[in-house]
């Protein structure tokens, strides 16, 4: 065979295999490029809608993912390759990679329950799986947490769902609860009104529940007071720490005295005969 044959069998290669391996790249590339502005659609359209972000943002990955798959198949038909039998291999490696990732699988299937039943939501402050924070993300395997120290913490689907999940923000309000100590010598009555005042200032204590100011202890050195005002969820710790700062200068200048814990010792001495 002389270097013509073997240049005429080369382009005929490219001519037929060529077309096909530019085709099918073609396909891979407008492909992606349409899946992509498809979960785009679809995440605007569900903005418009309204519709929780964490939502969103998995409904587009799913739909991305889809289209995505059907674009591979369709451009590895484009080169000739029987898709039929190539699905039958991916479902046979699909069994097995989901048998040695059943704890990938189980962050899926927690991932998808807690989108569609939205125990915890984008934004709200939670306790979950021994960590406490607010949600970052919501996402197909993992759910983020950014605590108040500003630390990511990222925690399986899976474990969130096996354990109690506390929702601070869920509904809204938070009752500030604290404990407040006065001498025994000290007026009950004029202490509580001082409390009372105190609360009464604040902006941000709810009229609706009432707080709450009752005498709960008899302590060893102090008489003690539960104070609970309601607030906003996001206005709990502002109130949290000025109440106890009001509260502290309010006394102070009314004369109430706020007691430590304190033990009188009591020497005796005796005087030994000879």
């Amino acid at each position: 065979m002389d270097i013509n044959q073997i240049l005429d069998k080369v382009w005929e290669l490219l001519t037929l295999y060529g077309l096909k391996v530019v085709a099918a790249i073609a396909i891979f590339v407008v492909g992606r490029w349409v899946a992509k502005v498809a979960a785009g659609i679809i995440r605007k359209m569900m903005t418009k809608a309204d519709v929780d972000q964490t939502l969103q943002k998995f409904v587009a990955n799913i739909a991305y993912i889809a289209l995505m798959a059907f674009v591979v198949v369709a451009a590895l038909n484009q080169l000739g390759i029987q898709t039929t039998s190539f699905i039958a291999i991916l479902g046979a490696a699909g069994l097995a990679v989901g048998l040695a990732l059943q704890g990938s699988l189980s962050n899926f299937a927690a991932g998808f329950l807690m989108i569609l039943f939205r125990p915890i939501r984008v934004g709200d402050y939670i306790e979950g799986a021994g960590s406490a924070g607010t949600v970052e993300e919501i996402s197909i395997f993992t759910t983020t947490l950014v605590t108040p120290d500003n630390k990511t913490v990222i925690i399986p689907n899976a474990a969130m769902t096996g354990d109690n999940i506390v929702n601070w923000t869920v509904k809204g309000t938070r009752r500030v609860d604290m404990v407040m100590g006065i001498g025994y010598d000290d007026d009950i009555d004029k202490a509580k009104q001082i409390m009372a005042d105190v609360l009464a200032r604040d902006s941000r204590i709810l009229k609706d529940p009432a707080p709450q100011i009752a005498m709960v202890e008899l302590a060893d050195s102090s008489v003690n007071f539960v104070v609970r005002p309601w607030s906003k969820a996001s206005d709990y710790w502002g109130v949290y720490m000025d109440t106890h700062e009001a509260i502290k200068k309010a006394f102070d200048a009314q004369g109430i005295s706020i007691p430590f814990p304190q033990r009188d010792v009591h020497v005796y001495q005796h005087q030994t005969t000879q």
